[in-house]
C-alpha cells in the first residue's frame, strides 16, 4: 500500500480564459486612458500556456519515480477505490502504466489496462462534452501511451480540438466572471462524472470477475466429480483383480499333487531389455510379474501384479519372462517374481 496519496494535478486554465482575461485587460487599460487617472488603470496580467499533455508526460513524475512494489500496491487500491483513470496522478491507469514500463512483460499489467481503456474513451468524451478540454487531453495521453494505435484516438483528438476551438468563439461573447463561472460548472459536472462513471465501471468489472470465479468453481466441480469416478472405476477394476487373484490361488491350493514353485529349474532366463527413455533418463524401478510355467517349461501367462515406477519397466519385463524356459513339470506352476531395473548395470 502507498503511504502517501498523489495529489491530484492542477486543472489547466484553458486557452479561451487567458484570451478573455488578456481582452478584458486591454480593455480596461484602454477605457482608463481615456475616461480614469492613469494610477487607476489595470495592468494586463502576464498569461502563460501550459503545454499540453502528451505521451511523454501523461505519467506524473511522481508515479514514474515509484518502485514496481509500491506501483502494484497503489493501483490494486486504487482499483479498488474506483479511482479507475482520476484524478490525475493518483489514478489506476497511471499507475499500470508507469509499472508496464518498469515491467514491460507483465501480462497481469496489460490485461488490466485492456479493462481501464474503454472507461477511459467514454470519459474523454464526457470531458469534451462539458467543455473540459484540460481533463479531455490528459485522458486523451493517457490513452494515447497505452495504446498509440487505439481505434478510438485519431477521432477523440479531432472532437477535442473541434469543441474547443467552438467553446473560444462561443466564450468570446461571455464575461471574466461569466467564464469563471463555467469553468468552476465544468469543474463539478467532471466531478460527478467521473464518480459515477468509475463506480458503473467497477461494478461492471467486478460482475465479470464473478463470472470468471464462476466458470473456474463450476470447472473445479466438474473435474472433482471426473477424479472421483476415475478413483470409484480403478477401486472396482482392482478390487476384480484381487478377486480373481484370490480364486487362482484357492484353485492352485486345491490341486493335490500340484507342485511348487521350488520345483522350477530354470534352463533360460534372460534379462529384459532396458527402456531407452528411462535410460537416457537414468530412471530405476521394479516389476512385481506373476507368471505360469506350462508342463512343456515354457511360460503361458504373465501379468504385473506392481510395478515402481508405474508403466515404465512393465512392457519389457513381461516381454523377458514370457522369454524364460524351465525343466519340463508334471503340472502347471504358477509364481511371481520381481525383476529389478538399474541403468548403473
Amino acid at each position: 500500500m502507498i503511504s502517501n496519496s498523489f495529489q491530484a494535478r492542477s486543472v489547466r486554465r484553458p486557452a479561451t480564459l487567458q484570451f478573455i482575461a488578456v481582452l478584458t485587460a486591454g480593455l480596461v487599460l484602454a477605457a482608463c486612458g481615456k475616461d480614469q487617472p492613469a494610477e487607476q488603470a489595470a495592468a494586463p496580467a502576464t498569461a502563460t500556456t501550459a503545454p499540453a499533455p502528451t505521451p511523454a508526460t501523461a505519467v506524473s513524475s511522481q508515479v514514474a519515480a515509484m518502485t514496481a512494489d509500491q506501483l502494484r500496491d497503489a493501483a490494486s487500491k486504487a482499483y479498488a477505490e474506483n479511482r479507475l483513470y482520476a484524478p490525475a496522478g493518483d489514478n489506476a491507469v497511471e499507475y499500470y502504466l508507469a509499472l508496464r514500463d518498469k515491467s514491460p512483460a507483465d501480462a497481469a499489467v496489460a490485461s488490466a489496462l485492456t479493462d481501464l481503456l474503454p472507461m477511459t474513451v467514454i470519459a474523454i468524451e464526457q470531458s469534451v462534452n462539458r467543455d473540459d478540454f484540460s481533463e479531455a487531453k490528459r485522458l486523451s495521453a493517457l490513452l494515447e501511451k497505452a495504446d498509440g494505435q487505439h481505434p478510438a484516438l485519431a477521432r477523440l483528438k479531432a472532437s477535442i480540438a473541434a469543441q474547443e476551438a467552438t467553446a473560444a468563439q462561443r466564450a468570446q461573447a461571455l464575461t471574466a466572471e461569466e467564464e469563471a463561472q463555467r469553468q468552476k460548472e465544468v469543474e463539478a459536472k467532471r466531478l460527478a462524472d467521473q464518480k459515477k462513471q468509475q463506480e458503473d465501471a467497477a461494478k461492471k468489472l467486478a460482475a465479470q470477475q464473478a463470472n470468471v470465479d464462476k466458470a473456474a468453481a463450476d470447472k473445479a466441480a466438474a473435474d472433482k466429480a471426473a477424479a472421483d469416478k476415475a478413483a470409484a472405476d480403478r477401486q472396482a477394476s482392482e478390487r476384480a483383480a484381487a478377486d480373481r487373484r484370490a480364486a487362482e490361488q484357492r484353485n492352485t491350493a486345491t490341486a493335490a499333487a500340484a507342485p511348487s514353485a521350488s520345483d522350477l529349474r530354470p534352463i533360460s532366463m534372460p534379462a529384459p531389455k532396458f527402456p531407452a527413455e528411462a535410460l537416457r533418463a537414468g530412471t530405476s524401478g521394479s516389476v512385481l510379474v506373476e507368471y505360469t510355467v506350462g508342463t512343456d517349461g515354457t511360460v503361458t501367462a504373465a501379468r504385473v501384479v506392481k510395478a515402481t515406477p508405474a508403466r515404465v519397466f512393465d512392457r519389457e519385463a513381461v516381454n523377458a519372462v514370457r522369454k524364460w524356459r524351465f525343466q519340463p513339470v508334471s503340472a502347471p506352476i504358477t509364481t511371481r517374481r520381481e525383476i529389478s531395473f538399474n541403468p548403473q548395470g
